[in-house]
């Protein structure tokens, strides 16, 4: 039988479909990551925050959110006042909901809603120290900060973001993959699963509050051992396959 290559895309577009139209499978099995997060971890200090209209409005109503500004001084920095100058991280897990049609989806769609223009895209292996690794998805963005007058702009920063998806047993940062496993596992092992994304994000360049400029390295480097340091504590190890 001869193959023309118009028909791929066609069933291709078959495959992702079945997904939605598979019978459930009963309980649904839970993400590995904890949605419960520390107030500290490796000198940051967790503040949480409340997910934004726009994520409550998107998503379904049993979308469960932990989200987290995440803060630790720069060594020997700072401000005219005395204060401790810090660094920022942002830090959000989002675990999907029952409703597959209105579940998480990959930050490339949401982000330039919140101003992130990507320019670029890669693949990055985490090792951790308990033999465990996994693939994040890095991205790199120039954000804009609206101004409070409308069409102004209040600040314009270079960001580094990193991501991934964590299910039951899997962890991958490629959302057609994890779109397969779900086929997979409902038609294989009759099983639903929540997925969960955990994201975190740094700002680099010349920051207002920091008088020494951030390099990229710089926050690639504690951006990276950060995911190191959470995810080790943060997933149920014990669930994931090697």
């Amino acid at each position: 039988m001869k193959w023309n290559a118009w028909w791929l895309p066609f069933l291709l577009g078959i495959a992702l479909g079945v997904v939605y139209v598979l019978p459930k499978a009963g309980e649904t099995a839970q993400s590995a990551v904890k949605m419960e997060l520390p107030g500290t971890l490796g000198g940051w200090s967790f503040e949480k925050i409340n997910p934004s209209e726009e994520e409550l409005g998107t998503l379904s109503d049993d979308t469960d959110f932990a989200k987290s500004i995440c803060l630790r001084a720069r060594p020997g920095e700072v401000n005219l006042e005395g204060r401790l100058i810090p660094d920022r991280m942002d830090l959000a897990i989002v675990l999907s909901g029952s409703d597959l049609n209105n579940s998480i989806h990959r930050p490339e769609r949401c982000m330039p809603a919140q101003g992130h223009q990507i320019t670029s895209s890669r693949d990055v292996q985490v090792q951790l120290a308990n033999g465990h690794s996994y693939l994040a998805k890095r991205l790199h963005s120039v954000q804009t900060i609206q101004g409070s007058k409308e069409g102004t702009v209040a600040a314009r920063f270079n960001c580094v973001t990193y991501y991934f998806f964590v299910g039951h047993d899997e962890i991958t940062n490629d959302h057609l993959a994890r779109t397969l496993i779900d086929m997979k596992d409902r038609l294989v092992r009759g099983m639903d699963q929540r997925w969960a994304y955990v994201s975190v994000s740094m700002w680099y360049g010349k920051m207002p509050w920091i008088e020494k400029e951030v390099t990229e390295a710089e926050a690639d480097e504690k951006l990276v051992k950060f995911l190191k340091d959470f995810t080790q504590d943060q997933i149920r190890w014990d669930q994931i396959q090697r």
